[in-house]
């Protein structure tokens, strides 16, 4: 199922305030990518197969070269815009969208099939590596997750949300997912008949994305929301002191001004896979390591346009960010010539290290 042919790639140099060398290698782009915005992406939890969930209705796979060169491999096709992608082991892809369908992409076989419905648009797709075969988790503007076993045409469970699911993640066994309504719902996928806990997100407005994280200093999760604002939060009661939340991805209307910024939207939320560091990207145009131990910022790259989605790959030695319209403004905002790029950035550990130990 290949489809591209052009593997030349372009670089992109970005500006950052890590520690990095100056004479690191320029970021490279992606080529071949969706004549649309870019909603979502994600690397394959075994290799450097990289999906992109886009408005075009298509989720496409790239293999990414060592030195950074890209090659299309595969597409799947919804009936309506995808909002998320992600993958399991075995090299299976997962998408949901606006055509209410969850699907997947055998890129062994090549096979393509539908493989959950929901009433409303899919905002989120995560699969669930519970032992056995594992099961696809859905979160739906229909106010539902459902959890499917990809051996059964019917959801083997059933979550009920007060409001429309506007975020989710999930890292065995713990689910953190968040509803319309600024509820933040927590739950152990072994027990899902009841939450562990429901909280008040600990941000005064809407949530945009959450991301979990389990560490030495405990299990929780971080969440993003549209006011330029992130928390970091902690499950078990013993660790409720060691939650907060900070400013970020604003800009001064005045510079070095705290008083006066431009507020934007936290997009995307990734926690880098060897470090425990984290990565956000946000409507302001850029992208920022953070170190949770040390409450502070690693690296900031200044993009110049939204930053729609970010991951790592599954040794933490790429990063990857979708410079692309994040419909904040809604359809007047997605005028002709809005950059729509998408960067992989070679880490280096300077950016990613920890710079001290989690507090205890």
């Amino acid at each position: 199922m290949a489809f591209f042919g052009n593997n030349n790639q372009n670089p992109l140099t970005i500006q950052t305030t890590s520690l990095a060398a100056t004479s690191a290698p320029p970021d490279v782009e992606v080529t071949d990518l969706p004549p649309d915005s870019i909603s979502s992406i994600e690397f394959s939890p075994q290799v450097d197969y990289l999906a992109v969930g886009s408005w075009d209705n298509s989720v496409r796979v790239y293999e990414i070269g060592a030195g950074g060169q890209s090659q299309g491999k595969a597409i799947l096709q919804h009936e309506a815009p995808v909002l998320s992608v992600c993958w399991n082991k075995e090299g299976k892809v997962f998408s949901g969208g606006v055509d209410n369908a969850g699907r997947m992409l055998d890129l062994a076989t090549g096979q393509a099939m539908q493989v959950a419905q929901h009433e409303k648009p899919i905002k989120v797709v995560k699969w669930v590596d519970a032992p056995g075969s594992g099961l696809l988790a859905t979160g739906s503007w229909d106010k539902t997750i459902k959890f499917w076993d990809l051996r059964q045409s019917n959801p083997v469970a059933n979550i009920r949300l007060p409001e429309r699911c506007y975020a989710m993640d999930v890292q065995f066994p713990l689910l953190v997912a968040g509803d319309a309504d600024l509820g933040i719902f927590i739950y152990d996928v072994n027990q899902l008949k009841t939450p562990y806990k429901s909280i008040k997100s600990p941000l005064k407005l809407q949530t945009r994305a959450v991301a979990c994280f389990s560490s030495s200093d405990g299990s929780g999760f971080a969440v993003g929301s549209i006011e330029g604002r992130l928390g970091i939060q902690y499950i078990e009661d013993r660790d409720q002191v060691k939650n907060f939340t900070f400013r970020c991805h604003r800009r001064d209307v005045v510079p070095n001004s705290k008083d006066q910024a431009d507020i934007y939207a936290v997009n995307d939320i990734r926690f880098h896979p060897v470090h425990g560091t984290f990565a956000t990207s946000g409507g302001d145009g850029t992208a920022c390591f953070w170190d949770r131990g040390a409450r502070s910022r690693l690296a900031t790259f200044d993009l110049g346009a939204p930053v729609s989605s970010i991951a790592f790959n599954h040794t933490g030695t790429i990063f990857a960010y979708a410079i692309s319209y994040d419909w904040h403004k809604g359809h007047a905002g997605m005028v002709p010539g809005h950059p729509n790029k998408l960067m992989l950035h070679a880490c280096n550990e300077e950016e990613v290290r920890r710079k001290s130990a989690p507090r205890k």
